[in-house]
């Protein structure tokens, strides 16, 4: 095996982690309309958006740890504990008799995503060689969009295959303890990180790992290009938060937690985790809402390739511009279809309505609270929240949650298409831009004796600003309305493209020790 097929391997490797969290992040998209049913959950419910967001709750206590841990145990170590964890929770979310327990078992996924989320990236930055390091990194984001776009077709899967909406959403969260163990194993075959084990000083076992992936010459470059790193640090203490936030790191800080910040107010996570949801409320019944978002999917794995090309060829920050504008224009796409969309229940409309819950066998209860909307058919709305409101007056708060989705199919006039192209163009924005070029960056401006409490520090802030978006989002469209909550995601993408334009440094082709002696002062 060649130097390079051996980096290629160990970094495919590492980066399944990332594979896990993107379908541990995508696959609760398909069961949340059907674990809300066993639960008992109202339509536009902070509760839902907890339900969710709650992966994201245990990403900010494993970000905050990882680094931490990593530094200590060693990167390879940590990324076991977390194929573990993400197993764990695949198994008890699948059995979770409640809304509780449920909610525990997302946590524990979360924190799986919140040190892989962190390590990986920073295990490939670590042994990659300068020329590969983009490149590597990428796929860790690669992996992340191929798990999220498998969870798609998972979900699509199980829902055309099994009846029972209770079973359905176990099947689709229980499947990933598979990969799981398949990545624990896979571990067993990756060296330790070089850079690792010279703070360790375990420093023949780091050359040798620098031979193994870069040649004997190189190698013994980079192996006193971090000897003399550490060197210059010997006598300092350990990392320490006072030290992250430095007056000498201010020019790190601003870029990195200016884009760990844009990189999720924009909007991806509720997109992705609510994207057969956006479909349905666009007018589309819930198998193509299911397929549609699978479309989304691919398209994200495609772009986040094309990412992977141009990374190191055209520079981080040209990506940037092309991302963040796409996201502004995309938005905005979103944003007037839903403007201009209107509400109405008509004859036939509402016998269509009438034969698909017949069709339910839903309890009695609910059959008879549809038909009060016979006295609606008069009016023509064009606020989707003035809408729901009357609807909501009309059949009563449990009905409404189990058929809001349903009523609307039969109401909503709206450019189906336009919606479409523009959450496709915000995907592919983002995931040739923000989504790899974020933890490139990351990786490469801080300093190498902070680097792990540093990126844990911005996955922190990264999944504190997720959280946020994820749980309230749902709340956004019950009472803000789709048109408003999308229009606030460009006005963001907007933001992101001056903050680029300004602060963004370019890091294409400089060593890890370069652009520490340029950025920090």
């Amino acid at each position: 095996m060649t130097r390079k097929t051996y980096t290629v391997f160990i970094s495919l490797i590492v980066a399944l982690g990332g594979f896990l969290m993107g379908f541990d992040s995508a696959v609760i998209s398909g069961a949340t309309p059907f674990y809300r049913e066993t639960f008992g959950l109202d339509s536009g419910s902070m509760l839902i958006g907890f339900s969710v967001s709650s992966l994201i709750l245990g990403a900010i206590i494993g970000n905050i740890s990882a680094g931490k841990l990593a530094d200590r145990f060693g990167r390879r170590q940590i990324l076991m504990v977390t194929a573990v964890l993400f197993g764990s929770s695949a198994i008890l979310s699948a059995l979770a008799p409640n809304i509780n327990v449920f909610l525990v078992a997302r946590i524990i996924g979360g924190l799986g995503v919140g040190m892989a989320l962190l390590i990986a990236p920073m295990y490939i930055a670590e042994v990659s060689p300068r020329k590969l390091r983009g490149t590597l990194v990428t796929f860790n984001q690669l992996n992340i969009v191929v798990g999220i776009s498998i969870a798609y077709f998972s979900n699509y899967y199980f829902q055309q295959t099994i009846a029972d909406p209770d079973l359905k959403w176990r099947i689709m969260l229980g499947v990933e303890a598979a990969p799981a163990i398949i990545y624990l194993a896979l571990l067993f075959f990756v060296p330790r990180s070089p850079r690792w084990l010279m703070q360790k000083g375990k420093q023949e076992e780091a050359l040798q790992v620098l031979e193994r992936v870069n040649g004997k010459e190189q190698a013994m470059i980079i192996f006193k290009e971090i000897d003399q790193s550490l060197r210059e640090d010997i006598n300092k203490k350990k990392a320490r938060f006072s030290e992250v936030f430095s007056s000498r790191m201010k020019t790190v800080l601003i870029i990195g937690f200016g884009i760990a910040f844009f990189q999720q107010i924009t909007g991806i996570n509720a997109i992705f985790y609510y994207a057969p949801m956006i479909f349905e409320m666009a007018g589309g019944g819930q198998d193509a809402a299911f397929m549609q978002a699978a479309i989304l999917g691919v398209t994200n794995v495609v772009m986040t390739v094309v990412a992977l090309f141009l990374i190191d060829r055209l520079g981080r920050k040209p990506l940037l511009y092309i991302g963040s504008a796409g996201i502004c224009v995309s938005m905005l796409i979103v944003s007037f279809s839903f403007f201009n969309a209107a509400y109405h229940i008509d004859d036939r409309s509402m016998e269509n309505l009438l034969v698909e819950v017949n069709e339910m066998e839903l309890d009695p209860h609910h059959v008879a609270n549809v038909h009060k909307l016979h006295e609606l058919k008069s009016v023509v709305f064009e606020n989707e929240t003035a809408f729901f409101s009357q609807v909501r007056e009309k059949v009563g708060q449990d009905t409404y949650n189990r058929l809001k989705e349903t009523i609307l199919v039969h109401s909503i006039t709206i450019n189906a298409i336009s919606v479409l192209v523009g959450l496709l163009l915000f995907v592919a924005s983002f995931a040739v831009s923000l989504g790899p070029v974020m933890w490139a960056l990351l990786s490469e401006i801080f300093p190498n004796r902070l680097r792990g409490l540093a990126i844990s520090i911005m996955g922190f802030w990264n999944s504190i600003v997720s959280f946020s978006v994820a749980t309230v989002f749902p709340w956004q469209l019950e009472f803000l309305g789709s048109g408003t909550t999308y229009f606030i995601y460009a006005v963001f993408g907007l933001l992101t493209l001056l903050f680029v334009w300004r602060l963004i440094p370019e890091t294409k082709g400089k060593s890890l020790e370069e652009l520490e002696s340029k950025l920090i002062k």
